[in-house]
């Protein structure tokens, strides 16, 4: 047998079960339907009665296996493969919404959440107008995608701190977001801002330990139920403890993204490693008093299979599921 035919193996018996799930979730022709009709599309979900869901960024799932290119449907299986309950499709810009939900029905793969990392070049707290309406024109199409997916959320990052004082780059940010909620709240999908080094919400050259409440504050000036955190664990344990940072956040911690983060040598690194010093038991803590349910998503360095369960079994250490 060759050394690759495990892989292929899994990768065929992955296509033909979704195959399958497709057959036995259109059910039998109702009394009555043409032959020529189309069958009902799959309903796909995630796993039932998690109380912590693992997820990978699609850009993490390799586009090659040796000389050939993997297929958008044969990158979600592969994420599947590797153990992950879903995926954040954070490629939404290169993707229609009928792409992203025929990619999910064909591959029997949930995707959560979608992002468009146009973000950092078209910004909600830009001084230009056409920057933000163009970061806004990406936005709505992620929560377009994210919806035609079965997702549950987009991903954003606000802007940069340098593109002005705080005050004035926050208004310009929420006269924006304002006339996305409208589009959030009729598909379903929640805006969750990411916390991320843009020197926005938080002081970047300033040590620990620093508290999430400027961005508590930012959030709550929307007053919006579709507005919310989507809490990278592993950015800013440099100026944070995660713990206190989960409590003072609550409800408004929607989705996590996770890394590992060495303070002692101030660069990221592999999730639990040996140079990972952030308290994962102190995480684990923080979300039990919150009472947290839902994804969280690994955004690290990715690849084939073998990396991707690697990464997974790091996540599962780090949230006391292994």
């Amino acid at each position: 047998m060759p050394a690759d035919a495990p892989n292929l193996a899994r990768r065929s018996f992955l296509a033909s079960g979704a195959l399958a799930v497709s057959a036995a979730a259109a059910g039998p022709r109702a009394a009555g339907q043409e032959a020529n009709q189309p069958l009902p599309m799959p309903i796909v979900s995630p796993p039932a009665g998690k109380r912590i869901l693992l997820s990978c960024k699609l850009g993490m799932i390799a586009k090659k296996e040796g000389d050939k290119e993997l297929s958008l449907v044969e990158r979600l299986q592969l994420a599947s493969a590797a153990g992950f309950d879903g995926v954040d499709f954070d490629e939404a810009g290169s993707f229609t919404p009928e792409q992203a939900r025929a990619a999910v029905q064909q591959s029997g793969v949930f995707v959560h959440n979608a992002i468009n990392h146009a973000h950092w070049q078209q910004r909600l707290t830009s001084s230009k107008e056409e920057e933000r309406a163009k970061g806004v024109a990406n936005i709505e199409h992620c929560l377009r995608v994210a919806h035609a997916a079965g997702g549950s959320g987009v991903l954003i990052v606000v802007g940069r701190g340098d593109d002005g004082p705080e005050d004035e780059i926050n208004e310009r940010a929420r006269r924006e977001i304002k006339r996305l909620i409208p589009l959030a709240a009729s598909l379903g999908q929640p805006i969750l801002f990411e916390n991320v080094w843009n020197k926005l919400h938080y002081d970047h050259d300033a040590p620990p330990e620093q508290t999430p409440q400027r961005f508590i504050d930012f959030v709550d000036s929307l007053s919006s139920p579709w507005i919310g955190m989507y809490y990278d664990i592993g950015n800013h344990w440099k100026y944070g403890q995660p713990r206190d940072w989960l409590r003072a956040f609550g409800r408004r911690a929607v989705k996590l993204d996770v890394k590992g983060f060495s303070r002692a040598k101030n660069k990221f690194v592999d999730i639990t490693s040996p140079d990972d010093d952030l308290p994962w038991k102190e995480v684990q803590a923080g979300l039990d008093e919150i009472g947290f349910t839902g994804w969280t998503t690994a955004e690290v360095g990715g690849g084939g299979l073998e990396r991707l369960t690697t990464v997974r079994q790091q996540m599962q250490k780090a949230f006391g599921l292994a």
